[in-house]
């Protein structure tokens, strides 16, 4: 196969070993439907996480071309993980008010809707209706990132990131607020009433503190980042059509013999 991959196809050998051990193996909570401490390898073809933050508008669109990807291939079946990474680490508990953030990172809303029209129109080509103006609060991620690990334990985690990020994107809600990120937890079959006593009791923000630390240890520096089967790592929203080169490739080095 002629390589095309615009980018070098970063070998993630010796480094997600680390990844695996000290990203998985942390607490978990002994509570039916959210118990577990490492993600469950079932019977599957090829194994895709995320590092992503909720609020990260091309994760989203990279989630969308990853999916077009992966129906190219019908014949293979693929166990998808979302990994935590905080585009805002030091945002408030509460979160910032939009206006304000923007004249922070940008400079203004002038800016801000310049950078927000390229995305705008990105993400309509892959479907997804983004309504920036809609949103008011940019929220601190870092619930949001603990309940989808929790998610992911009661098998629902990528069902949880697409409607988190339909919520914050398309419907402008506020994802830092326990109540509604409880309710988007029933809404996948998750207890709601367990999940907002435990966000409220800040469990488990440690583990996701530590996971987005180790992600940055491993040099990510920003989202969405693929790792596929924990031996290459992609970087950024790729194309569809990279995207399933990627997955060839990966098929075609998991299935040479070992030397």
């Amino acid at each position: 196969m002629t390589a095309t991959l615009p980018f070098k196809l970063v070998p993630w050998v010796i480094e997600s070993s680390r990844f695996s051990d000290r990203m998985v193996g942390a607490r978990g909570i002994a509570v039916k439907g959210l118990a577990g401490t490492t993600i469950s390898r079932y019977r599957c073809d090829m194994r895709i996480e995320i590092v992503s933050d909720v609020i990260c508008p091309w994760c989203f669109i990279g989630k969308r071309r990853l999916e077009q990807a992966m129906a190219q291939r019908p014949d293979m079946e693929f166990q998808i993980g979302w990994r935590p990474f905080q585009l805002n680490p030091d945002m408030p508990k509460e979160g910032a008010d939009r206006k304000a953030y923007l004249e922070a990172k940008f400079g203004g809303p002038a800016r801000a809707s310049e950078i927000y029209a390229r995305i705008t129109a990105e993400g309509a080509k892959e479907g997804i209706p983004f309504d920036f103006n809609g949103i008011t609060r940019t929220p601190n991620t870092l619930a949001a990132h603990t309940v989808l690990r929790w998610a992911l334990n009661a098998g629902v985690q990528n069902e949880l990131k697409e409607r988190l990020f339909r919520l914050y994107f398309i419907e402008g809600q506020n994802i830092g607020d326990h109540q509604i990120l409880a309710d988007a937890a029933a809404a996948e079959g998750m207890d709601g009433a367990l999940v907002k006593s435990l966000l409220d009791e800040g469990r488990d923000t440690d583990v996701i503190q530590s996971e987005d630390q180790m992600a940055r240890e491993l040099g990510i520096t920003g989202v969405p980042f693929f790792i596929f089967e924990r031996r290459y790592g992609v970087p950024g929203a790729q194309d569809p059509t990279v995207l399933l080169e990627v997955i060839d490739k990966v098929a075609e080095a998991m299935a040479r013999p070992a030397s």
